[in-house]
């Protein structure tokens, strides 16, 4: 048995330890906001915080996160300002890669609440969007980065 915590629940699963954190959080926990894209970590779309950091869930084995916290989309509030962002702003066209998008921002976020350009493009650059929606996204940024500022 391995034993996680996720968006602060404290769940026990039968799985092999080198099983990616992916498959757990979608098929044992049916926590489907986090999303498969490439199984490499080149994408992005399975980003989740571990112990507060954006790491991507397709390539860390569930023995790996033992002890440590675990948030997804879904355990990100709805009132946090990567949410209220990108719904004031319309972000998502398809939506696949958001959950992943907000999830690598949210944690910049958390480090650095008030981002320079530099380091929001150096923070978002790999996560990828097929859709092409960057300009949206951009705009779920700035809004982001303004609420954190103002400190709502």
């Amino acid at each position: 048995m391995i034993l996680l915590n996720v968006n602060g629940k404290a769940y026990e699963v039968d799985a092999s330890q080198d099983l990616p954190l992916l498959w757990v959080i979608r098929d044992y926990l049916k926590l489907m906001g986090t999303k498969y894209g490439c199984g490499i970590g080149e994408c992005g779309s399975c980003t989740v915080h571990i112990d507060g950091k954006a790491e991507r869930s397709c390539e860390i084995s569930v023995g790996e996160v033992q002890g440590k916290k675990i948030t997804t989309i879904e355990g990100l509030p709805e009132d946090h300002p990567v949410k209220v962002a990108w719904i004031k702003e319309q972000v998502p066209q398809c939506g696949y890669c958001q959950p992943g998008q907000m999830m690598q921002l949210a944690a910049l976020l958390s480090e650095t609440p008030t981002p320079t350009a530099e380091e929001i493009i150096d923070a978002m650059d790999d996560v990828l969007c097929r859709c092409g929606t960057y300009p949206a996204i951009k705009r779920g940024i700035e809004t982001a980065t303004k609420i954190m500022r103002k400190g709502v």
